[in-house]
């Protein structure tokens, strides 16, 4: 017996089917407020080049 419950597993999968909705509506909405537009909307920040470790960004 591992100790998990059945209903764990389907709380976890409610939990991902929820990100994943969310991410399709920011996507969904991010094109919607750059439509006509030449590049594509990315939902997620890409991560750092090496170029990027010399440029110093205030956040």
């Amino acid at each position: 017996m591992t100790g998990s419950k059945p209903h764990d597993a389907s709380k976890t999968r409610e939990k991902a089917e929820a990100e994943k909705q969310r991410l399709d509506d920011a996507l969904n909405e991010g094109l919607k407020e750059t439509f006509p537009g030449s590049d594509p909307v990315s939902v997620t920040q890409p991560a750092q080049s090496k170029a990027d470790d010399r440029i110093k960004r205030h956040e």
